[in-house]
């Protein structure tokens, strides 16, 4: 089953409801045998179509996973926003803005409603407004915006390693291997041996 086919059909809010780490995700295990009908955000209407591209009967939601709803937005009360950054860190398509230790927002345009951001708030100063259910008219938008952050955390990630390898390599010893270099070593050890067997010569 082509997995583009299923993704496509995804809302694409990456909320991780469905028990997959994003939409695509969710997509391959759909298209390996997993139930369709894991998706909240998507409720009846993906489940629906997504029955008729696999050729399966149509599910109710599972329970287990929430329950349909209206797309909810996130809001956050910046006056008791401390900076911490971990709402940022939580947003699968980059739509908190703020740096460490300054005031954060939300841009509502690119909140995808996955509620992912309210958790890690240490002091609670996220609320969810509920808002007109259009996340699957935005779904290729969202899914752009979580690759283009995917590809900036690689990134990252990539600039760190290469960081830490030239710390390592400008830190490391140079450790001359060559015969005149063990040579030199035997013989100072031989010195060395000897000067402890004969200290007062």
């Amino acid at each position: 089953m082509n997995i583009q086919a299923i993704d496509a059909l995804l809302p694409q809010t990456q909320c991780t409801r469905c028990g997959f780490p994003d939409c695509l995700a969710y997509a391959k295990a759909i298209s390996t045998g997993t139930p369709h009908n894991q998706c909240p955000p998507g409720g009846t209407r993906v489940i629906a179509e997504l029955s008729q591209l696999l050729n399966r009967p149509i599910l109710t939601l599972n329970p287990s996973n929430g329950v349909e709803a209206q797309k909810m937005l996130a809001f956050i009360r910046e006056e008791e926003c401390i900076g911490c950054t971990k709402c940022i860190q939580a947003c699968p398509v980059d739509a908190i803005i703020g740096a460490a230790k300054q005031m954060h927002t939300v841009i509502t345009d690119e909140c995808t409603g996955c509620m992912l951001c309210v958790e890690p708030c240490p002091v609670d100063c996220i609320d969810l407004t509920e808002t007109k259910p259009d996340a699957l008219d935005k779904a290729d938008h969202y899914r752009q915006r979580h690759y283009a952050r995917l590809e900036r955390l690689e990134g990252l990630e990539l600039v760190s390693k290469t960081k830490h390898q030239a710390l390592k390599k400008a830190s490391a010893p140079t450790v001359d291997n060559s015969a005149e270099a063990k040579k030199a070593y035997i013989a100072e050890a031989l010195l060395r041996a000897k000067a402890k067997r004969n200290p007062h010569e």
